[in-house]
């Protein structure tokens, strides 16, 4: 994928320039979105952007975009990088001042930086196919307000790193009082005697579009009991079923934790159910 957007230009990825001056490469002082798009039809739109606007009004960044705007630079660089399986990064920091100081900067334009690139295919709810995530656990030890998807990530990629250097796919957190938060990049669930339950909404979550739509298509259905409320991590390696989701996974399996299984091992049920139910609905948001 080599087509990308950069304040008001497509351009080529190479040749595309920011500034070493600007607050998102000094600071981490910006917000972003990855929308995933299948054959140039996107998921949850209009959920990031929204959640892009609040987050932008979190920090204090003023730009007025509408959604068709963001929609307008999203279908260019579906159509500009070959449609297919595409991942639409939207990316906006504060702009480029002239020195380095932590107060925000006043009159300097936003950095509006956006790519596309390939990612796989959306799952099949078939148990016998899906890939099956192996994950480690530790205690969360990033800042208090990760319910903004800042673009100072370093937290997150020192959790995401702990679970790859033990060989796993991800890590999930727990809190000082050992309940479920999430992953270093997905939201996190169980599943126990049939009730799916993920913990509930606060400044130690992002609020995740597929856990939105996930949500969404379940209640709506009716067919699976939901619960949002705190778990503790005697609950989860206790489940029946654990689940990570994010734009890019969709609702994956956890087949086993800290090397020990989950339930027997295998994707289960619920989540075959659950996983048919958000292929047919996420497009509807």
């Amino acid at each position: 994928m080599s087509i990308v957007y950069l304040n008001g230009e497509y351009l080529p990825m190479a040749e595309a320039r920011i500034s070493p001056m600007d607050r998102g490469f000094l600071f981490g002082d910006g917000i972003y979105e990855v929308v995933p798009s299948y054959d140039g039809k996107m998921v949850g739109f209009g959920p990031h952007i929204d959640r892009m606007n609040d987050g932008m009004q979190a920090i204090g960044i003023e730009f007025d975009w509408s959604h068709q705007q963001w929609q307008d630079v999203c279908d260019q660089l579906i159509e500009k990088n070959g449609s297919g399986n595409l991942g639409i990064y939207l990316h906006i920091s504060r702009g480029a001042d002239s020195k380095r100081f932590h107060a925000y900067p006043e009159d300097i334009p936003p950095t509006v930086f956006a790519f596309a690139f390939e990612i796989a295919p959306p799952p099949v709810a078939d148990r016998a196919k899906v890939k099956g995530y192996r994950v480690s656990t530790t205690q969360d030890l990033r800042w208090q307000r990760c319910n903004i998807k800042s673009t100072a990530l370093l937290g997150n990629v020192m959790h995401f790193q702990h679970g790859h250097s033990e060989g796993n796919n991800e890590t999930l957190l727990y809190n000082a009082d050992r309940e479920l938060t999430e992953a270093s990049a997905c939201n996190a669930y169980i599943v126990k005697n049939g009730t799916v339950i993920t913990p509930p909404l606060d400044n130690q979550i992002l609020p995740g579009i597929t856990r939105l739509i996930l949500l969404g298509v379940l209640r709506q259905d009716g067919s699976i009991p939901v619960e949002e409320r705190a778990v503790t991590m005697d609950e989860v390696f206790a489940a029946d079923e654990v689940w990570i989701t994010s734009s890019s996974k969709e609702v994956a399996p956890v087949v086993e934790i800290d090397g020990k299984p989950v339930g027997n091992g295998q994707p289960g049920d619920v989540w075959e159910a659950a996983q048919k139910l958000y292929s047919a609905g996420k497009f509807d948001y």
